[in-house]
């Protein structure tokens, strides 16, 4: 039986190689994108829902699928504003999966970062470490939170600080062995498949995924 996907943060960098490999992939007869602006170039099978993601439960009745891909994300560049950074990478993959709870989806995936704790001092990592938190609580059947180190890649928007902190991760990604090896760059295209990957696994038990597993999974699936 083919499936449906429910994508939210396609036009960023893992969402958007996510959905070209899902468009790609036999095994799902319908995509849906929720965002606040239209993607141009698609094909029929996929079908966007253009919105207010910080007002995601109007989309309740369209939310309706089989999996559920979250890569929202934000950086403090980009949203200097705490309380607007919290509405985005807390608010709305916990909205998301409370959708995802009531309609009956039983798969979610969701991107967090390394280093997520609720408990840390560190505003933006306390910040991950709850939206995690507050996931769980939805108690989904099949839930999956991928923790990734520096994520690779080409961006569309200008990054400067985490451009330079790539150059330099790449330096020194040789030292990284042993516990260190979570820390080194984690590939975009790694990260969409490894996501497609569990998503469509019948018997991976880990719940936390770090950049470490990444590539494991992306190769052994």
């Amino acid at each position: 039986m083919k499936k449906t996907a429910i994508i939210l943060g396609a036009s960023g960098l893992t969402g958007g190689l996510l959905l070209d490999q899902l468009i790609n992939d036999e095994r799902y007869e319908s995509i849906k994108l929720f965002s606040r602006s239209k993607l141009e170039g698609l094909p029929n099978k996929v079908t966007q829902y253009i919105g207010d993601l910080l007002e995601l439960e109007q989309f309740k009745s369209d939310f309706i699928g089989d999996q559920v891909f979250c890569c929202i994300g934000t950086t403090k560049a980009k949203t200097p504003n705490k309380d607007l950074y919290k509405k985005i990478d807390y608010g709305i993959p916990v909205s998301a999966a409370k959708l995802a709870k009531t309609n009956g989806i039983e798969t979610f995936l969701v991107i967090s970062a390394l280093g997520a704790n609720s408990k840390s001092s560190v505003f933006y990592n306390k910040i991950k470490g709850e939206m995690e938190r507050d996931v769980l609580k939805q108690d989904i059947n099949k839930t999956f939170i991928f923790q990734p180190s520096l994520i690779g890649g080409e961006r569309k928007e200008s990054r400067t600080l985490e451009a330079i902190g790539k150059v330099v991760f790449k330096v020194i990604q040789p030292l990284f062995f042993g516990k260190l090896k979570k820390y080194k760059i984690t590939d975009p295209e790694n990260m969409s498949q490894a996501m497609i990957n569990l998503a469509n696994s019948k018997n991976y038990s880990e719940v936390i995924i770090n950049s470490n597993d990444i590539k494991r999974i992306t190769k052994n699936n």
